[in-house]
């Protein structure tokens, strides 16, 4: 159908904006101080490369898992497109605030910050919580069981990867990253009571 195609390419035009954005501000980054080891960057990457295929590759012949899910109507699609706005929004912020301590592997950056405004008040890890939206979005126009699936495996992906971005961040700053993990939740906002400590 017709308005089927326009909010597609309306979430295609979406994902395209953002990943252009990100493309342009990664060259703007602090000088990295250590990173990952390839093996760890590849337990991560595996399943999430899996896992958006799953979501945004067409006409996947996988059984039960390419069966439509959900009624082929426009308030699917106008629902679909704004998850994917709002999560992708959700991402910008953060990388705003985040500046140049970001990368796109686990790294310490030569004078590497605890960041804590903007979207790191309310989620560690708020870029992560903006895709996991987004591909959510990405799932309901799909509207097939592997989209979903492609989820669930981008989220295992993630949760690996910020096990270990942790591990690196109560290195980098001890105590007050232990401080910040008791107050703020790790990706799902308002999920963990907030505490005040001493700092």
């Amino acid at each position: 159908m017709h308005y089927q195609v326009n909010y597609r390419q309306l979430i295609l035009g979406l994902w395209l904006a953002w990943l252009l954005y990100w493309l342009v501000t990664a060259a703007v980054v602090k000088p990295t101080r250590r990173r990952e080891s390839s093996g760890s960057r590849i337990s991560h990457w595996l399943p999430l490369l899996l896992g958006i295929y799953l979501v945004s590759w067409p006409n996947v012949r996988a059984g039960w898992l390419s069966r439509q899910l959900f009624p082929d109507v426009p308030l699917r699609y106008a629902l679909a497109t704004v998850v994917v706005a709002l999560g992708l929004a959700f991402t910008v912020w953060a990388r705003m605030h985040l500046s140049g301590n970001w990368s796109g592997s686990v790294t310490q950056k030569e004078g590497h910050e605890l960041i804590r405004s903007g979207p790191y008040s309310h989620v560690r890890h708020p870029i992560y919580t903006g895709l996991i939206l987004a591909l959510i979005g990405s799932a309901i126009a799909l509207g097939e069981p592997r989209g979903f699936l492609g989820v669930l495996l981008a989220l295992g992906a993630w949760v690996r990867k910020l096990r270990i971005e942790e591990g690196f961040m109560r290195e980098i700053f001890p105590g007050q990253y232990e401080r910040y993990a008791a107050e703020v939740p790790a990706l799902v906002p308002l999920t963990k009571a907030r505490r005040s400590t001493p700092r």
